[in-house]
């Protein structure tokens, strides 16, 4: 067999569990499910940050937040450190992106041989206004992304199409190339990523289901304080009423299902091309989406809802309908693009702290191994950590009381064990090993003083509040929309 081909492909905001294969009651993902079936699903799946830019630069260059100081989405990755496309071109082998990046810029060397209608961090720079700490801002006075929703059209939604068939065009040129070298393609995609604007079609599906309440979403339900500070400063959920919240829900879903047709589009090219046997093929996300949970939108925390992502690999050698779990973030992307690419020794020449999923799925894996997900970035008083090990799961706030849930018993996070005495060993273990990869109280003010700085080159935080807030970047092409 000749050297395989890579196809990864991401998505926007797409929850852990809100895919047929993950066990979800109700929405419909035929081709992400088919994709699951032909290969390894990771169940423990986390994004390396909660939201956008951070995450994307995790899985690009395999390194932890805390050591490639994108911090937050006004810290755009410019192509420093080395990134996994920069590994694969000194080997010889060039990786082609389609679609959203949100890196700084296009003209930054990030390793790509091209890139096909990227997206990129807004006018080079990104969204300051999360970099503003001691104190944040004021809440939103104004949310497009919480009030136009239902079904429709969007430009996210023509963005996508465009990604699709871009894709296949692409992988049909590859298909044709007589040389039959190994080809990497980075495909990825903004949907389900707000604004809630799903196709009618994909809407209808939903239209009749009726929607349950999200979880804790009683005003009177508890709260943990740096949940609480995040949640007044994001206050996506004042612009949300009993009438639209499952309106808003049914589109998050209609956009999942707008989503797995564009990716059943690329597999199908796949194998119409005689390309799929040959093929490795990488499915994830960049964070999930609160969904209301907590009276909470958007991502920006450590629970399940907006952390666990999908994780789907399939390929030569990758064990069938098998479900893995070994806890894995975007950081084991890196290793794992190279060993398939056949680079022994590269990821490790390069100190990367991830480990490859195609040696995890062809092993059976490690349920012991610890995940650890970190975050500095909008609405974060101070910074937030969440390490998975095994069952549990600890979440840790600088200056604030830590979280500990057992998620065999609990998996919706209600109960948090931290005042238990008979958790205080499992604490202290946690806290143990968080130390052991980061000092928490250090990076938190290293990561403050980089946002001072951001803000005070930006002409300083007066300057811009004043000019408003982006509530997501534009498609190429499109205007920027700004609000209060």
């Amino acid at each position: 067999m000749t050297q395989p081909n890579v196809v990864f492909i991401m998505s926007d905001q797409h929850q852990g569990k809100a895919s047929g294969c993950y066990g979800h009651d109700f929405v419909r993902t035929p081709n992400i499910d088919s994709l699951a079936e032909s290969g390894t699903l990771f169940s423990r799946a986390y994004t390396s940050s909660p939201i956008c830019t951070p995450a994307r630069a995790a899985l690009a260059t395999g390194q932890y937040i805390h050591r490639n100081e994108c911090w937050d989405n006004g810290h755009p990755y410019d192509g420093r450190p080395k990134s996994w496309h920069h590994m694969l071109r000194e080997h010889g082998v060039p990786t082609t992106s389609i679609g959203k990046l949100h890196f700084r810029s296009e003209a930054d060397d990030t390793g790509f041989e091209t890139q096909i209608i990227p997206m990129h961090a807004v006018e080079g720079v990104g969204e300051l206004r999360g970099c503003i700490k001691r104190p944040m801002t004021k809440p939103m006075t104004a949310s497009h992304v919480m009030t136009d929703i239902g079904p429709g059209d969007s430009p996210y939604i023509r963005y996508d199409l465009d990604i699709a068939e871009r894709s296949c065009a692409w992988l049909r040129s590859q298909a044709a190339k007589p040389d039959g070298k190994p080809f990497v393609g980075f495909i990825s995609f903004v949907c389900p990523h707000p604004p809630h604007l799903a196709p009618r079609e994909f809407y209808d599906i939903y239209a009749r289901i009726r929607i349950p309440e999200p979880k804790a979403y009683a005003p009177e339900s508890p709260v943990h304080p740096w949940i609480a500070l995040q949640r007044n400063q994001q206050n996506y959920n004042d612009f949300v009423t009993p009438e639209t919240w499952p309106v808003l829900m049914k589109s998050y879903y209609g956009c999942i299902s707008y989503l797995d047709q564009n990716i059943g589009k690329v597999l199908k090219t796949l194998e119409e091309t005689g390309l799929r046997n040959n093929t490795f093929v990488i499915y994830t996300s960049d964070h999930g989406e609160n969904l209301g949970a907590r009276r909470m939108w958007g991502k920006c925390n450590m629970y399940e809802e907006a952390s666990n992502i999908p994780m789907i690999i399939s390929g030569p050698g990758i064990p069938p309908g098998e479900t893995n779990l070994t806890p894995v973030t975007l950081i084991d992307v890196a290793p794992t693009m190279l060993d398939a690419m056949n680079l022994p020794g590269v990821a490790e020449a390069n100190n990367l702290p991830g480990i490859s999923m195609i040696e995890l799925a062809k092993t059976g894996g490690n349920p012991e191994r610890v995940a650890f997900t970190e975050y500095y970035a909008a609405g974060a008083e101070t910074a937030a950590f969440m390490l998975r090990r095994g069952k549990f799961k600890y979440i840790h706030y600088v200056d604030f009381e830590p979280e500990l849930f057992d998620l065999d018993t609990d998996p919706e996070e209600l109960a948090n064990l931290c005042s238990d005495p008979a958790y205080r060993n499992r604490i202290q273990e946690f806290e143990a090993i968080l130390r052991g990869i980061v000092d928490p109280e250090a990076v938190n003010e290293a990561a403050y003083l980089s946002q001072c700085r951001k803000v005070a080159a930006a002409g300083g935080r007066e300057a811009i509040i004043a000019r408003g807030k982006y509530q997501v970047s534009p498609p190429p092409g499109e205007p920027i929309v700004w609000v209060p």
